[in-house]
């Protein structure tokens, strides 16, 4: 069902796309209501001061706009979703260099994810389980700041590999590994069965 579901959303967002390729307000208006408050989310992980994340998603649709006819055609392969939180990274990047807020910051690569994972106690009923998924988050969040933003775009967002790996900025089999490294991390103190059970309490 959610599968289906994935799918519908893509194929609407591809049509929103195609249109706004071709001058249409009305759809660039949907895919700006649609992804705001997502893609503000995404950036408030990479940059502190909530004005400024907007700002920068801002720019990210006005350019989106403004470039509008240049703007290459999307198949079903390419989630609109992946590319416009690849485009608010890129922009968050390239503002973190320009203002020298970390000296050592040289490219995209050397963000730091600020998001540190935390669980609705509320949420969940039995004790141990929660016991188990505080657990995990405290584990999440002693992966490196990379492994933390890919398992973040695999499960919060729910972006397939590939498509984790155009938001990063990676090939497809560096991401893979990543993911899979951070996994095994994880599955020192958590049996698979288990894990991905974990990381939707985690992340929801």
């Amino acid at each position: 069902m959610n599968e289906l579901r994935k799918r519908k959303d893509n194929s609407s967002d591809i049509a929103l796309w195609n249109q706004l390729r071709l001058g249409n307000e009305e759809a660039f208006s949907s895919l700006f209501e649609r992804y705001y408050s997502t893609l503000v989310n995404y950036g408030k992980t990479l940059m502190t001061g909530e004005d400024r994340v907007k700002d920068c998603v801002q720019d990210v649709f006005v350019n989106i706009w403004t470039y509008r006819y240049k703007l290459y055609k999307l198949n079903e392969a390419i989630l609109v979703k992946a590319y416009l939180l690849s485009s608010v990274r890129k922009r968050i990047a390239r503002l973190h260099h320009r203002e020298h807020i970390f000296s050592n910051i040289k490219n995209i690569d050397s963000l730091e994810f600020l998001f540190d994972f935390s669980i609705e106690d509320r949420l969940i009923a039995d004790e141990t389980t929660a016991k188990k998924v505080e657990q995990l988050n405290k584990s999440i969040n002693q992966l490196s700041d990379r492994q933390k933003e890919a398992i973040y775009l695999r499960y919060q967002y729910g972006l397939a590999v590939d498509q984790v790996a155009e938001v990063l900025n990676l090939n497809y089999q560096s991401t893979k590994n990543l993911i899979h490294r951070a996994i095994l991390q994880l599955r020192k103190d958590f049996p698979i069965s288990v894990l991905f059970l974990l990381l939707n309490f985690s992340l929801n």
